[in-house]
Order: C-alpha cells, then structure tokens, then sequence
C-alpha cells in the first residue's frame, strides 16, 4: 500500500533543511513570512516554532511541494 501523502516519509527537519539549501533563509522569509526566518534563524529554533504553529508549518510544506515535486 502506497500513500497518497507527497510528503510521506519526510520529517519536517529534512523539509526545512531542503528549502535553506535551495532557496536559502531570505527566500524562505519572502516565501512565508515569519519571524524565525529573519532574525537569527536556525533549523533548530524554526522547528520548534513550526511544530507550534500548524498555518506555517503547513505553508512551509506547500512551498517544499512547489520547490521539489515539480
């Protein structure tokens, strides 16, 4: 059985560290506007704010769809 889910399989760490290395953190700030993208942002305090915030966790996996699954 296969799932439907594109993100199957990913962590939310794998996401974010894919998208700074992609886009970087300036271009995640423009994408989804969010204090821990531009004032001292690290993966590590991004995922405690995006594990706390379902609208932008769920932006930053929309922009991880366009990104990568196009």
């Amino acid at each position: 059985m296969t799932s439907n889910d594109p993100l199957h399989g990913l962590t939310l760490q794998a996401i974010l560290t894919a998208l700074v290395e992609r886009i970087g953190w300036e271009g995640l700030a423009r994408q989804v506007d969010v204090r821990c993208f531009k004032h001292e942002p690290s993966i590590k305090s991004s995922l405690t704010f995006l594990r706390k915030t379902p609208w932008a966790r769920a932006k930053v996996e929309e922009l991880y769809l366009q990104q990568f699954k196009s």
